[in-house]
């Protein structure tokens, strides 16, 4: 027969049953001493054997009677079956870490204070150094006065070197106007005595001018302009004249572009009769000349010897109007300069326009561009601009071209009549002398006008650096720790009351051992005392001296 066993539970292991009459002895002695107050030494204990939790102090029975205050402090800890080694350890390393933070505050709190007096000490060492290397480093009166001369010795000479190369460029531009009114003269001679000698005599102005024309332009940067119509226009008549005088289609071409495009480009562009300016000169040899030439050699030459030296001229004045070899009529003469002119034009739009349009978009100038730029404002101007840009350099082409034409029209009277070639010679040419009247006049004068005036304030800055350049008293350093580094730096730039007057005395006395020091108002022509020139002061300046002087004392 099977019993049911009954685990006895812990309490009935430890404390008799209620009624039991006969408790154990152990039991009693168990009693008792849990009847005690708690050991605190136990709570410290960190290793516990079995039979601590069989304990009656322990105990969670709540049959158990005890006192109250126990129990309640027993009640605060948490139970024993959570109950670790490492709570205890924790309750251990607190205080010590606290301890080991707060000694690491007052470390750091420590060389914060050290860091600061260092910081301190250092600053207010440099500063002081700064002070000192400032006043080692101040010139003396001596060498601010001697700094003062060389830089007025130098605008003096700088003003020298510039009146001399203006005495160069006066003797250049007086040599350029003697050779143009000679050229004239010798030009007027030579068309009224001898016309026949007067293709020598534009033949040497040709090789004269052409290549010193394409040296300047190199050098200026504007050689593009070498490759314009009249340039190509001489070069034809060069040709006629001494390679193929017997050409009749190449002497037309030369002539209908030399009193068409050509001529009638002293108006367009502007050319004018300044006989001291070489460039100007030269412009106008280039345009009005080939027509002077053509005139004395087709209206002033003998029949006989024109024949004889120019034959085609001769046959084309002497062809009848049904002669194979009439060209003087409109349409022979546009038909015939057309050839040329489109090679030309073909020439320069290749060989300018596409392969150096890189050139040209950085700043090389063209008489397209110049054409764009001078005429925009113009009604033609505006309708070019107007186009896209793919469009502007072939409308101006066909204006080019157009224009030509138009001028050509008039070619064959310039060519029958010699009166008629004398009047269009002399229009041309009074045009070129109004517009030199007119550059005289406006331009030049203004010009003139403008440099006395850039000169006028030169010469006031050169007086106001001379009063900027006289030392100045500066506030002493003041060794406030409130500024910072900022006012350490504007305290380190500053120069003592002390010594900024006694250079202003030391200035004093060696502007009155040496006598007085040159201003910039007074007469340009100063020379250098070494070379024992006087300075040309008026007897003003040492009043001024004294002025300032008494100025820079009280400030």
């Amino acid at each position: 027969m099977a019993h049911d066993i009954k685990p006895s539970s812990p309490e009935s292991d430890t404390f008799p049953a209620a009624g039991d009459p006969s408790p154990p002895l152990e039991q009693d002695t168990t009693s008792l001493l849990s009847s005690s107050p708690p050991d605190e030494s136990l709570l410290d204990t960190p290793a516990f054997s079995a039979t601590t939790s069989k304990s009656p102090g322990l105990s969670r029975n709540p049959s158990f009677s005890g006192s109250s205050s126990y129990q309640d402090d027993w009640d605060s800890l948490p139970p024993l079956d959570r109950l670790t080694v490492l709570d205890l350890l924790d309750n251990f390393a607190l205080p010590q870490q606290l301890e080991k933070l707060q000694k690491g505050i007052s470390a750091q709190t420590s060389k914060v204070r050290r860091s600061k007096d260092v910081f301190k000490s250092k600053t207010q060492g440099a500063r002081e150094r700064m002070v000192e290397e400032w006043r080692r480093r101040l010139p003396s009166a001596e060498e601010q006065l001697d700094r003062y001369r060389k830089r007025m010795q130098e605008r003096v000479d700088k003003l020298g070197k510039q009146w001399n190369n203006t005495k160069a460029v006066s003797l250049r531009e007086k040599v350029s106007f003697i050779c143009g009114v000679m050229n004239i003269f010798i030009s007027g001679y030579l068309i009224g005595g001898y016309p026949e000698y007067f293709h020598l005599w534009y033949t040497a102005q040709l090789v004269y001018f052409m290549p010193i024309r394409f040296f300047i332009y190199r050098r200026r940067g504007y050689h593009y302009f070498l490759a314009d119509l009249c340039y190509f226009t001489n070069f034809l008549l060069a040709l006629s004249l001494w390679v193929f005088p017997a050409s009749k289609r190449l002497f037309t071409a030369a002539y209908c572009l030399a009193f068409g495009n050509n001529a009638v480009a002293i108006i367009m562009w502007r050319n004018s009769l300044v006989f001291h300016s070489f460039d100007k000169v030269t412009s106008l040899f280039i345009h009005i000349m080939p027509c002077a030439t053509l005139h004395c050699v087709v209206h002033l030459f003998g029949e006989e010897k024109q024949r004889q030296r120019f034959p085609a001229i001769w046959t084309i004045r002497n062809s009848g109007p049904d002669s194979p070899t009439a060209y003087a009529n409109v349409l022979s003469m546009i038909a015939w300069s057309t050839l040329p002119y489109a090679v030309w034009q073909l020439s320069y739009y290749f060989f300018i326009i596409v392969r150096r349009r890189e050139k040209i978009a950085a700043g090389r100038p063209t008489s397209f561009t110049w054409l764009r730029r001078s005429y925009s404002k113009t009604w033609i101007g505006k309708i070019v601009l107007a186009l896209p840009d793919a469009l502007q350099e072939p409308a101006f082409m066909m204006i080019q071209y157009l224009y030509a034409c138009l001028t050509i029209v008039p070619c064959p009277l310039w060519f029958l009549s010699r009166w008629a070639s004398s009047g269009f010679l002399l229009a041309v040419f009074s045009w070129s002398i109004y517009n030199g009247s007119t550059y005289y006049i406006d331009v030049f004068g203004k010009r003139f006008q403008k440099e006395l005036e850039a000169m006028k304030a030169e010469v006031s800055k050169w007086q106001s650096m001379a009063d900027l350049e006289q030392p100045q008293p500066l506030m002493p350093p003041h060794a406030d720790e409130a500024t910072g580094a900022v006012g350490a730096q504007e305290q380190a730039m500053a120069v003592p009351t002390s010594a900024a007057s006694l250079n202003n005395d030391r200035l004093a006395a060696q502007a009155k051992r040496q006598g007085p020091v040159p201003r910039a108002d007074t007469d340009v022509a100063h020379l250098d005392e070494t070379k024992g020139a006087s300075t040309g002061i008026d007897g003003d300046t040492k009043h001024d001296l004294q002025e300032r002087r008494s100025v820079q004392v009280t400030m």
